[in-house]
């Protein structure tokens, strides 16, 4: 259970106040911490700065929840972290690509391959399917006024369905989306993060 309140000034921005934090929010907010203290032995500094604003937090953790809950979901959750590396490099968001390289190394036990995905995805060894998905990541980050049907027909002719590129697509928007918020805060990585699934 994370502590009464909110001591480290981890960004930019002020730190919570946990006065401010509605108890059944933050009731919520301790069963993600607990989570993570059991699965890694701490918690993600993000989870500590996101309760200045309870609610928005709250909608994040349920727009997140509904992209990578394997029960409803359509693509693999080491799809959807490969995706999120290669929109975290091209924006060159240190955090996200910290915290999800350490998931990604996890759920493939290849480290060296995840490294090669956050230095430039094009060194590391793909499938069709995987290069597909990683162009299309890297191709709607860099150019979203250029999007065409071209984008969509080239992930059907490697295999994917309409359900997985929609969520292809949805999980590319939500990177692009944290990466500048993410920005703004400034938020300071988890040393342990760094060493993490290695």
């Amino acid at each position: 259970m994370m502590s009464e309140s909110y001591p480290e000034q981890l960004s930019y921005l002020q730190k919570p106040d946990e006065k401010d934090v509605p108890p059944e929010l933050q009731e919520v907010f301790d069963s993600y911490t607990d989570a993570q203290m059991k699965n890694w032995g701490f918690i993600n500094n993000l989870f500590k700065v996101l309760p200045l604003n309870a609610r928005q937090y709250k909608g994040f953790l349920d727009f997140k929840a509904s992209l990578f809950n394997e029960e409803h979901c359509y693509l693999s959750a080491a799809d959807k972290e490969m995706i999120g590396l290669v929109v975290s490099s091209t924006n060159g968001c240190t955090y996200c690509l910290t915290t999800h390289s350490d998931v990604l190394r996890g759920l493939t036990g290849d480290p060296i391959w995840v490294d090669k995905l956050c230095y430039n995805y094009r060194s590391a060894e793909l499938t069709p399917k995987q290069r597909a998905l990683c162009d299309f990541a890297y191709f709607l980050t860099v150019h979203p006024r250029e999007i065409t049907t071209e984008q969509v027909d080239r992930l059907r002719e490697v295999g994917f369905n309409d359900h997985e590129i929609l969520e292809a697509s949805y999980v590319v928007g939500f990177f692009n989306y944290t990466n500048r918020w993410v920005g703004v805060l400034d938020p300071k990585p988890n040393d342990g993060h760094f060493a993490h699934n290695r």
